[in-house]
């Protein structure tokens, strides 16, 4: 069944009541969702939500990365672009590759498969560990660090699996067919999202009505990410170019002051409302899944993709080591345990053809390392973030 306005109230409902409970006793919101999630799903007052790729991929996600990116200064992005990209890039190659090679050999899993999954799950998704930055009040460079590589890498990662997608229905490009198939999905959904914030922007210089400016946005959010996935281009990299660029831009002047107040209220209740779904609907669904047949290579899973980030901070960090750039050890340990898995990888791995060998074991495996995610580093991340200094002792 679709989400409809009923029990979307009623879901948004239960998401108020357990962000006044997670604040009340200091708990991360999303792993509180997540847990009413599971209860709900259990009762006999759960509504028939179906939690599908079209759901999660063309609703709920775009709003998350606009919103994320709109607020992200380019002036103190550039400062650290270079291990951004580095991570974004490097990284997420280096995390898929070990767990691709760890599910193969320890679990028996075919390459395409082992390949998909290693893929998908590579994408972080850090919102426990900024809502708990936000609601401290903590800034500085590491919250931009885990926010801005986490969004960039979110788009290599579903860049990648589009490839990989390809792969699994016979198309084996040779390695310029590739480089260019990766240059016009990652270059071409860059210069999509610029050109829409572009032409928003355009509009907005014509009007002083803050609802009018509120509107563009939202256009702007959504019509980046659908026209880019349309030509076949990455709807995730053209939201957040065309989020970095209004942000950046449309504060300027651009955007009339009352036009300001407007698009920043809203879009923190729109990453508030798509959040507290999102979780609730994976709780849902992690209490409905079978994991009694996956346990043995689902905790294999949870070991390599936890090294697999391992690898993609440490070394990645290491090549910064003697630069401006260079990332003090405390923040690789809390890059490293913060690389959370979310919305982007159960969307990625719902939207698997059905004919993939695993996939239901892929899409079972996503779901209980996204809960281990949740569960394990989301809650230890505040006493962690406490420990490093970078949150009062008494948040």
């Amino acid at each position: 069944m679709e989400l409809t306005v009923q029990n979307g109230a009623f879901l948004l409902l239960i998401a108020v009541v357990v962000a006044m409970l997670t604040q009340k006793f200091d708990l991360p919101y999303s792993a509180g969702l997540v847990a009413a999630g599971i209860v709900l799903a259990l009762s006999r007052f759960s509504p028939a939500i179906s939690l599908t790729k079209d759901l999660l991929f063309t609703v709920l996600l775009p709003p998350l990365i606009f919103q994320a990116a709109f607020y992200i200064e380019w002036r103190r992005l550039r400062r650290d672009l270079g291990i951004i990209v580095v991570l974004a890039t490097v990284g997420v190659i280096l995390s898929a590759g070990i767990t691709t090679i760890g599910m193969h050999y320890l679990a028996n899993w075919q390459w395409i498969s082992a390949l998909v999954f290693g893929v998908l799950i590579a994408a972080t998704d850090p919102v426990s560990v900024i809502a708990t930055f936000q609601e401290a009040g903590a800034r500085g460079r590491l919250p931009l660090l885990v926010e801005a590589e986490s969004l960039f890498n979110d788009g290599t990662a579903a860049v990648g699996f589009a490839m990989v997608l390809d792969l699994i229905q016979g198309h084996a490009p040779t390695p310029l067919q590739a480089t260019w198939q990766l240059l016009r999905m990652a270059g071409g959904g860059v210069l999509c999202g610029v050109a829409i914030a572009a032409a928003a922007l355009l509009l907005v210089g014509n009007t002083q009505d803050h609802l009018v400016e509120l509107a563009l946005t939202t256009v702007a959010a959504y019509g980046s990410f659908l026209i880019a996935e349309r030509f076949h281009m990455s709807g995730v990299l053209a939201t957040l170019a065309a989020g970095l660029t209004l942000g950046n831009i449309g504060s300027r002047g651009r955007i009339s002051d009352r036009g300001k107040e407007a698009v920043q209220d809203f879009w923190e209740y729109a990453a508030f409302v798509t959040n507290s779904l999102i979780f609730l609907l994976i709780g849902m669904r992690v209490a409905m899944q079978d994991f009694r047949a996956v346990w043995i290579p689902a905790v294999m899973a949870i070991l390599l993709v936890t090294l697999g980030r391992a690898a993609a901070v440490y070394p990645c960090c290491a090549l910064f080591a003697g630069s401006a750039q260079r990332v003090p050890a405390k923040y690789q340990h809390l890059l490293f345990w913060g690389g959370l898995r979310g919305a982007l990888a159960l969307a990625l791995a719902l939207a698997l053809p059905a004919e993939l060998p695993q996939r239901d074991a892929i899409v079972a495996i996503s779901f209980a390392v996204v809960a281990f995610s949740i569960f394990v580093q989301g809650l230890t991340m505040k006493p962690l973030l406490r420990a490093a200094g970078q949150l009062p002792r008494r948040a």
